[in-house]
């Protein structure tokens, strides 16, 4: 892979390691080989080619090395790494056993199945790390369930929460992307032995129960038939990577709205400097998040258009499916990595929170001034009119708007009054994430 992924400059940035190793050509080369050595010991034993021949070939296989050059000439003709393998693996193989390699397969049989392979190791990847920022998530939730600060609609002050209610908002959807890994893990990770054109025909009446068993040897779902033009399991991946990368996005568009000069309410230690404002603490980790969301979401919308194959199969739709997944892949392993970096760094300023919370003067409580005031038998569009021009003069004037309305209405205790809705149900949600979701210490 080229681009700033796989850079020695930027891959700090937009690279993700262990998702690269699984995506490298050995990788892939080394999944092909388990596949056909796999496809013969099941032929074997089932009696599609002779129980002698599987095992040779396994064997041969298990100390079989193929690099990308080996392929590189061959794949560039055939268009498929895979004609170019089983001529190698064959001449290695030698003896009677060689003919029996990838007997009645087709090329997309195993390309389609050794990725699947490779695919559960990335769930599997994804999954832990996915479930390791929920848990700091729902640290964070429970530890600052009470932390007040302004929340904000259309860029605006708008009423009091709490910094922990804004952790577990955005820990919530990755709840609802973890359970939906195991419906994920049903579409993707299934079996392809269809042969040449979806029909198994080659392997007779044998084919389905090589099929099943190839399936269970690998740990793999069997289809139950062929599916070759069929690309709607890489289409709910993309939709799955999609939806992953709104939710982290989301999150890192706030992060750099709040660590913005002028409120910095939140710190993240370790933030990047400046080559000529030494002042400047830039919140480096937040926007790469926020770039790799993007490009995750741009590559997730191109992925479903690869299912529009031709008849049983299409080299132009497959083609464009090998361009856009890796570096999908490699998108989604990078943005949860930068996500569990930035969510380690992130440390909520109470005082800046404060200060914030008090800047309009006591405005951002005129909701709830509002409501007491209906509570005490004022009608509700005019207690709302009145809190509104009562606000405007707040402003105006640079006084507290609960000491306007202890002008207006002598005689309450109007800061006791509001304040039973102050934070309303942020809190208890903070409180209820962290109780589901917090890791054991």
């Amino acid at each position: 892979m080229t681009g700033p992924a796989s850079s020695p400059i930027h891959a700090g940035l937009f690279g993700d390691a262990e998702t690269a190793a699984l995506l490298t050509p050995e990788a892939e080369i080394a999944a092909m080989i388990r596949v056909e050595a796999a496809l013969a010991v099941a032929q074997s034993r089932i009696g599609v080619i002779p129980a002698d021949a599987g095992a040779a070939i396994a064997t041969a296989c298990s100390a079989m090395t193929v690099t990308p050059a080996d392929l590189a000439q061959a794949s560039a003709r055939d268009g498929v790494p895979v004609p170019g393998l089983v001529r190698v693996m064959r001449d290695r193989i030698g003896g009677d056993a060689a003919q029996y390699l990838h007997w009645g397969a087709t090329s997309q049989d195993i390309v389609d199945t050794e990725l699947a392979l490779r695919l559960r190791d990335m769930l599997d990847l994804w999954q832990g790390r996915l479930r390791g920022l929920t848990g700091d998530l729902a640290a964070m939730a429970g530890d600052h369930a009470d932390l007040a600060m302004a929340a904000r609609t259309y860029g605006q002050v708008a009423v009091p929460t709490s910094f922990g209610a804004v952790a577990a908002g955005w820990g919530w959807p990755l709840t609802d992307h973890d359970a939906a890994l195991a419906g994920l893990r049903d579409r993707v990770l299934r079996l392809s032995l269809s042969g040449a054109a979806g029909t198994l025909s080659a392997m007779g009446p044998d084919g389905p129960a090589v099929r099943a068993a190839l399936a269970a040897d690998l740990g793999l779902a069997d289809p139950g038939h062929g599916w070759h033009s069929d690309r709607s399991g890489l289409a709910a991946l993309a939709g799955w990577t999609a939806g992953l990368g709104a939710s982290l996005g989301k999150m890192a568009e706030d992060l750099l709205l709040m660590t913005q000069s002028g409120q910095s309410l939140l710190r993240i230690e370790g933030a990047g400097g400046s080559s000529t404002m030494p002042q400047k603490q830039n919140p480096v980790g937040p926007s790469a998040l926020a770039a790799l969301s993007r490009q995750v979401l741009g590559l997730s919308g191109m992925l479903p258009a690869t299912g529009l194959h031709r008849q049983a199969r299409d080299g132009a739709a497959w083609f464009t499916e090998w361009l856009i997944l890796p570096p999908l892949a490699m998108a989604t392993g990078a943005m949860l990595a930068r996500a569990g970096g930035v969510l380690a760094s992130l440390r909520p300023d109470a005082d800046a929170m404060a200060r914030d919370l008090g800047q309009g003067h006591g405005t951002i409580h005129a909701e709830a001034l509002a409501f007491a005031l209906t509570d005490l038998g004022h009608p509700r569009t005019r207690a709302a009119a009145e809190v509104a021009e009562l606000s405007r003069q707040a402003l105006a004037q640079g006084r507290d708007l609960t000491d306007l309305a202890a002008e207006r209405w002598p005689g309450h205790d109007w800061p006791a009054l509001i304040a039973p809705r102050l934070l309303g149900t942020a809190p208890a949600e903070a409180r209820d994430f962290a109780a589901r979701h917090r890791r054991p210490v």
